[in-house]
């Protein structure tokens, strides 16, 4: 395509939907003990152990290199634009190692900061995608991944914050710190940080709160919902189920993996709601 689509990890895009719509997606970094490595190197088993275990686990933004190459791939198979979208600038450095790597490309490279990440991102580099391949030129492309990012909606469930604050991406979140074991923190994104949306008692409470929330920004809208778990258990299942019940306009609904990257600062029992318009 004339306009290439590039994101990265964090975006959780499944990678039959990354293929088949042309997407590339540079992998941020996780280090863990003497290991620097992609997150898609990692098993996600061990790595959620390590995790469980109190072992030190933190990230790094991609290589300026491997932006480089990629983008270099993209012009070897006739991009004459790079669309570049990622991670909200506020929880990664991602976007600067993009930006580097844009320096030395001749084709244009359009890097653009997200303000989100997880399916938020995922959903906007998707319809970047689509606009692309009907041949939309750069400022249809930007548009059409500005225009979703802009109406999309993360909902986070996590068991507890410490992860977050071990990794420093907890943002206006940290005031609910040091609340009863028993309260579970419900999160957002909201300009480009983590931040609270509710506390609530009891995982169970928790997560039908969730469900009500994703009801409540579904509203009447037709809307793609995605779902994605740090680690694998009944709760993602019973709240997909929920949700296609209880959307009324609901057009597509999916289940994914939480990148590695974004689990290693949610932590294990995570769960992530992204409502977005449909397209």
């Amino acid at each position: 395509m004339p306009v290439a689509v590039i994101t990265d990890s964090t975006a959780c895009i499944p990678e039959q939907l990354a293929a088949q719509w042309g997407i590339a997606v540079v992998q941020v970094q996780i280090v863990a003990g003497d290991r620097i490595d992609d997150e898609s190197r990692f098993d996600r088993a061990e790595l959620i152990e390590l995790l469980r275990s109190g072992q030190h686990v933190s990230t790094r933004p991609p290589d300026p290199g491997a932006f480089f190459w990629t983008y270099q791939d993209a012009v070897s198979a006739g991009a004459d634009a790079i669309i570049s979208l990622h991670i909200s600038s506020k929880m990664s450095a991602t976007l600067e190692a993009a930006r580097e790597a844009a320096q030395q490309v001749k084709v244009p490279v359009y890097v653009l900061d997200s303000a989100t990440t997880s399916m938020s991102l995922g959903f906007a580099a998707l319809s970047a995608a689509r606009t692309a391949a009907a041949g939309g030129q750069v400022q249809r492309v930007m548009e059409a991944a500005d225009r979703r990012v802009r109406a999309s909606s993360e909902l986070i469930y996590v068991d507890t914050l410490e992860y977050l604050r071990r990794g420093g991406r907890i943002g206006a979140a940290s005031a609910m710190l040091g609340t009863a074991l028993s309260i579970k923190p419900l999160l957002t994104v909201d300009n480009g940080q983590v931040a609270p949306l509710s506390r609530v008692p009891g995982t169970k409470r928790a997560l039908n709160k969730l469900a009500d929330l994703a009801v409540k920004r579904a509203g009447e809208h037709k809307v793609d919902i995605a779902v994605a778990c740090a680690t694998p258990s009944d709760r993602e299942l019973t709240l997909v189920q929920q949700l296609r019940s209880r959307v009324p306009a609901l057009n597509d609904i999916m289940l994914v993996q939480a990148s590695t990257v974004i689990a290693a600062h949610v932590g294990p029992g995570a769960l992530g709601v992204t409502v977005s318009p449909a397209t």
